[in-house]
């Protein structure tokens, strides 16, 4: 057994964490911390967890008991805890958008402060697997990608890799409320959210940096994308629609036939006719299609932002960096109602 540790147990990521772990069969947990509930029962907290997961928070944790740490902590905060995890042997899965962005100066645009941890940022490797398999495989530090992002980047990588498509992509994105954290605040109070759908962030949100990164990295071109996040009055569930000019022409059953290359024996990712969030939710899975109009073509990713968006992909990734079965302890369908 793989020995864990969560920083950061009572948030929405560190819980689906503890959630999905508790019973994997090749990774135990041994710690999860939280400042604000040190010396409670998880499952007092997290009371779904009862009869799951039988530890108490700790303030912090001993990185020598540790293999693997995730740190499912706010930006910021993240790059304070890695480097002592590092230097001391252990893996390290950021489920903060702290080791995303490759650059400094980048980093300092779109999070409003400096990064303190260079040394390290230069390492981490995008945790995506889908693209980045190989890499994350070799990695000690691992950057989870963004929910947003990976809807989105899953939706379009197939057509970049082509070189089918134009660099400039508008992505029209809407995600439920827990996207936000577990922190509530005027935007996702529910009076002001419920039976309404509101655009925010328009043209600054942080995951856009992340997501021409990423599609940089699969082609030879400079994507420009204007990023449109839409809060729904949803809980769980992010549906990306992309729209893109195609430098070529090409039918349907042409872009069918690029999707089932790339993903084909993807584990995750599946081409299907309509991507929906009720037949992903609760499980590491991503639907996605493409489809062309008057020379442009529409993508689409559907996502459970918890799992496939966040801890999931994050238990993907350690799967991967432990040398387990990639698929162990996530190999669970949607719900789909």
């Amino acid at each position: 057994m793989k020995n864990i540790g969560i920083i950061g147990g009572t948030g929405y990521t560190g819980g689906e964490l503890a959630r999905i772990l508790c019973k994997h069969p090749d990774i135990e947990i041994a710690a999860m911390t939280s400042r604000q509930n040190a010396g409670k029962k998880v499952s007092d907290v997290q009371t779904y967890l009862k009869g799951y997961v039988d530890l108490e928070y700790t303030e912090a944790l001993n990185a020598k008991d540790m293999d693997l740490v995730f740190v499912a902590t706010p930006h910021g905060i993240a790059m304070k805890e890695t480097p002592a995890l590092l230097e001391a042997g252990v893996k390290v899965i950021d489920m903060s958008g702290d080791y995303r962005l490759k650059d400094i100066a980048s980093y300092k645009k779109w999070y409003g402060h400096d990064h303190t941890d260079a040394k390290h940022l230069k390492d981490a490797v995008y945790g995506m697997p889908e693209l980045f398999r190989n890499d994350i495989k070799k990695a000690e530090m691992v950057a989870n990608p963004g929910c947003y992002a990976t809807a989105t980047i899953l939706a379009m990588a197939p057509l970049f890799s082509s070189g089918i498509v134009k660099n400039d992509v508008i992505v029209d994105a809407k995600s439920g409320t827990s996207g936000a954290g577990m922190v509530p605040s005027a935007r996702t109070h529910h009076p002001f959210c419920g039976e309404s759908i509101i655009p925010y962030s328009v043209g600054t949100h942080r995951h856009t940096p992340e997501i021409e990164g990423a599609l940089n990295s699969v082609s030879k071109g400079n994507a420009e994308v204007l990023f449109t996040p839409h809060l729904l009055p949803i809980v769980r569930g992010i549906l990306s629609t992309c729209y893109l000019t195609l430098t070529i022409e090409a039918t349907d059953d042409d872009i069918a036939s690029i999707y089932e290359k790339k993903y084909g024996n993807e584990p995750f990712v599946h081409f299907v006719d309509e991507p929906s969030i009720r037949a992903v939710v609760g499980s590491n899975h991503c639907q996605v299609n493409a489809k062309i109009f008057n020379g442009k073509v529409v993508a689409f990713g559907a996502i459970d932002n918890l799992v496939k968006g966040a801890s999931g992909q994050a238990v993907q990734c350690a799967n991967l960096m432990l040398g387990l079965k990639e698929t162990s302890g996530i190999d669970v369908p949607g719900m789909g109602v």
